[in-house]
């Protein structure tokens, strides 16, 4: 009698802890709520997505961020509070409701813009104006300087200058563009070719006469 006393004591004991498990699960997962929304600059009338503004959970080691288009998603507790912040923002702090009563939620949160302006800095090569006056005054150009300058600004040294600099980002795009309407405008038909244009033979007979190959021969 006594083993199947305690039998029948284990057993239900082993048959009431996962129920006990179960219901404090339920009532831990009952205060879980799935977070999400999105995230604008309420600035001004346009209302443009923040990209990747940053949501921290107040007190709680954890968080997330928006996507590039400003959308967010996390599982919080009810009453949580949740701290968004961006560069060039201001941080604001909203706390989720604890009455909730589905385990969804969503907002759209509105950033406005905090800039920070820095006062005008201006740089002189002399502690002022009258200093840099007098100082300009005074330079004593003398014919050597004349020759460094007339040398440094001859149209040989610019040329080679210039050849050395490459193209910046609007040069390039400019000339792709160039090279892709021309592409297109001979497009399904064999383009021209120099060799029958007249005003090329033209330029080489001149070149030629004055001599410019020889020239550069020389060179």
């Amino acid at each position: 009698m006594k083993w199947n006393f305690w039998a029948i004591l284990v057993t239900s004991f082993l048959l009431a802890t996962p129920a006990l498990q179960a219901q404090r699960t339920t009532a831990s997962d009952k205060n879980l709520v799935q977070f999400s929304g999105l995230i604008l600059d309420g600035s001004d009338e346009n209302l443009v997505p923040v990209p990747y503004t940053n949501i921290l959970v107040k007190n709680k080691s954890r968080g997330t961020y928006a996507d590039l288009k400003g959308f967010f998603s996390i599982v919080v507790e009810k009453g949580d509070v949740l701290i968004f912040s961006a560069l060039g923002y201001k941080t604001i702090e909203y706390k989720v409701p604890e009455d909730l009563e589905e385990d969804r939620y969503s907002i759209v949160q509105l950033m406005t813009q905090d800039p920070i302006n820095l006062p005008e800095t201006v740089v002189f090569p002399w502690p002022s104006r009258e200093h840099f006056r007098l100082e300009f005054l005074a330079m004593d150009v003398t014919p050597e300087l004349q020759k460094y300058a007339a040398e440094n600004l001859a149209n040989n040294i610019l040329e080679k200058a210039k050849a050395g600099v490459s193209f910046d980002g609007n040069e390039n795009a400019d000339y792709y563009l160039r090279r892709q309407a021309s592409e297109y405008y001979y497009y399904g038909q064999r383009p021209p070719m120099n060799i029958f244009n007249p005003i090329a033979w033209k330029k080489f007979f001149d070149s030629w006469k004055n001599g410019d190959y020889k020239k550069k021969e020389k060179e």
